[in-house]
């Protein structure tokens, strides 16, 4: 026979300003306030040691921020080749000589003029869409007859031997500023004188016929000119790419493609800038000692 179990007594609802209404309220408050998982929590106020740390980690930033500011107060970013010759030559110079890492004698220095760097219009931007047009002002009256002609003529034009020659950190800056140049390679091929992709043989074939425009990285450059497979007889104009590729390496920073280029302008470049054969044009943005901070 089943047994009815006893019901439990309903619990009346406590009503208005009930004590034992209070109570229970102040006690499920409390309850919010530690720790379900851990009874024995007991909530702490602030930790100044913790405090402490972080405000002096925040001291520290803006150090580091200030530092910043400093620096960057210090120099400009300017388009190098739209200042004044002789204000180039100083740049140029001075890397030089931080590269090799000694000042050159007042006799030395007497050898270099303005006249070996290129100066170019302000009115358009240097990137490779607009170099065609550099070039062509560099070039003057003549620029049709030496960037276009593809015809080689015995005695005064060998092969292999550009009017031309770009300097870039990679392949992918070198190939941007060739097609910026198709106007010109028409008639006459380019040489890309760099590793990526590129065997020795190839450009050892191609330099045998004429060759108006060059562009690659210095190792492949000085590799090519070492084998007499480039020849420098017509260089007119060494085109130095100072811009930047995404990591903000340029030709003149990045530490190992800048040891081959001042390797292969002392080896080869050097001496007929001293003759005045052949000019600098740098092209890009470049870093310069603020003027206003001296």
């Amino acid at each position: 026979m089943a047994i009815d179990k006893p019901k439990s007594p309903k619990r009346k609802k406590l009503k208005g300003n009930h004590p034992l209404k209070a109570r229970s309220a102040i006690s499920r408050n409390k309850s919010k306030k530690f720790n379900r998982k851990n009874a024995n929590f007991v909530p702490l106020g602030k930790n100044k040691f913790i405090d402490d740390i972080k405000e002096k980690g925040k001291d520290k930033e803006e150090v580091r921020t200030t530092k910043k500011e400093i620096v960057n107060s210090k120099v400009e970013t300017v388009l190098l080749s739209s200042l004044p010759a002789a204000q180039q030559l100083d740049f140029f110079l001075d890397r030089f000589q931080s590269a090799n890492k000694s000042k050159l004698s007042p006799l030395e220095l007497e050898a270099y003029r303005d006249t070996c760097m290129v100066e170019l219009s302000k009115d358009a931007n240097q990137d490779a869409e607009n170099i065609n047009k550099h070039i062509k002002d560099a070039f003057g009256e003549s620029w049709k007859e030496v960037l276009c002609d593809g015809n080689l003529f015995e005695g005064t034009i060998e092969p292999g031997s550009p009017a031309v020659l770009i300097i870039s950190v990679s392949a992918l800056s070198s190939l941007e500023l060739l097609r910026g140049l198709k106007v010109y390679t028409k008639n006459c091929r380019p040489a890309k004188l760099f590793a990526k992709h590129m065997k020795v043989e190839e450009q050892i074939e191609l330099l045998r016929s004429r060759v108006n425009i060059a562009s690659g990285t210095p190792s492949r450059i000085k590799k090519l000119i070492d084998m007499d497979a480039l020849m420098l007889s017509r260089l007119a104009i060494i085109v130095l790419d100072i811009r930047r590729d995404v990591k903000g390496y340029s030709l003149l920073t990045l530490p190992q493609v800048s040891a081959e280029f001042w390797n292969l302008y002392r080896a080869h470049l050097n001496e007929r800038i001293i003759e005045g054969s052949t000019r600098i044009c740098f092209y890009g943005l470049a870093e310069l000692p603020n003027s206003k901070q001296k």
